[in-house]
């Protein structure tokens, strides 16, 4: 009986382990309420206030010798759109209000994901064969930028997501892009001919 405890509680620690992981963006996730996971999160009627951190970044990394580096061209696989459910936070005083914050971070994951489209797409067309791998900083840089940009001003001009029909606009364009780049899509392999 004994050992059999000790299995049940292995496995729910792996479980939270598990659950604790980053979810990489796919076409076919939805990110749902209960992926808000941090200990802050919270829907409560006695609060007067509401406010969501999505969770949502551009991972990047890369292990390779100098050799390998130079003659790897596509790095999709490298950057990633991901979901730190631990770290994503969402405080609402109604199940409405936390659906529109959640709409607004499902908008949010969408951004990353079309931004680290848009990085994978000029890393792809800046990358010599004599490059570094300083390359990377700068254009990362710049797209980071421009996304924590865009980001806030869909922010501000939805209310925190409570516009639902401009959002959806925003929202829809969005998709669009991440469509325009679908070969840059983090298992593609870009065309060979494009420049």
């Amino acid at each position: 009986m004994k050992h059999f405890l000790i299995i049940i509680f292995l496995a729910y620690c792996s479980s939270l382990a598990t659950a604790q992981e980053p979810i990489e963006w796919t076409p076919d996730y939805e990110l749902q309420l209960t992926d808000y996971r941090s200990p802050e999160s919270e829907i409560n009627s006695a609060l007067t206030s509401y406010s969501i951190y999505s969770g949502s970044k551009i991972d990047f990394s890369f292990n390779m010798n100098s050799v390998s580096f130079m003659f790897t061209k596509n790095f999709n696989s490298k950057i990633k759109a991901v979901f730190h459910p631990n770290l994503a936070v969402l405080v609402a005083p109604d199940s409405l209000t936390a659906q529109q914050l959640l709409q607004f971070g499902r908008y949010d994951f969408d951004l990353v994901e079309l931004y680290a489209r848009k990085i994978r797409k000029k890393v792809y067309e800046e990358k010599g064969a004599f490059s570094d791998s300083k390359l990377f900083q700068p254009i990362f840089n710049e797209y980071q930028e421009e996304m924590n940009t865009v980001s806030a001003q869909v922010f501000k001009a939805t209310d925190f997501g409570k516009d639902t029909e401009l959002l959806i606009k925003e929202h829809n364009k969005v998709i669009d892009g991440i469509n325009q780049l679908s070969e840059f899509c983090m298992t593609c392999k870009p065309n060979k001919n494009r420049k």
